[in-house]
């Protein structure tokens, strides 16, 4: 029987979470800049790749080198979240489904991003994806210290 699953991890930060959200929402051109040792190139192959529908082809280096398709499935500014669908590239092989959302929000004047992951694995086999989550918190600590040296 098919079975989504669900994964959180936060962090706390410093800069501001507007901020932290532009760049995912925004300014996703500057990430490989950011992290040039995790993210190699981020390519829009439909819509502007900051709206609802947009489609983007992210390589990254997580173990080897990566790639993922995705889509933008949701937009929510007041909340400072995005979520994303994977729908292409090697994670589409292990999992039926796999959606990321980021939240950057504060909470008793305390900063936080926050990931959740959504999935359904292909086969009882798939590990779950703890090193993905991990990877998108780290991702995000890395543009968080960019934005405090801006």
């Amino acid at each position: 029987m098919a079975q989504i699953c669900r994964l959180e991890l936060q962090t706390e930060i410093k800069s501001s979470p507007d901020r932290i959200f532009d760049i995912y929402k925004n300014k996703t051109s500057l990430m490989p800049k950011i992290s040039p040792d995790k993210l190699k190139s981020i390519e829009v192959l439909e819509g502007d790749g900051k709206s609802v529908g947009s489609v983007r082809l992210w390589t990254y280096v997580m173990g080897g080198a990566v790639i993922a398709k995705d889509k933008i499935v949701a937009i929510d500014e007041e909340k400072g979240s995005m979520t994303f669908d994977l729908i292409g590239g090697e994670v589409t092989n292990y999992y039926k489904s796999f959606k990321a959302t980021i939240e950057a929000t504060s909470e008793a004047h305390t900063n936080l991003v926050k990931w959740s992951l959504e999935y359904e694995k292909a086969n009882e086999t798939v590990p779950t994806p703890q090193s993905h989550l991990a990877f998108l918190l780290d991702v995000s600590k890395e543009v968080d210290a960019y934005l405090l040296k801006e």
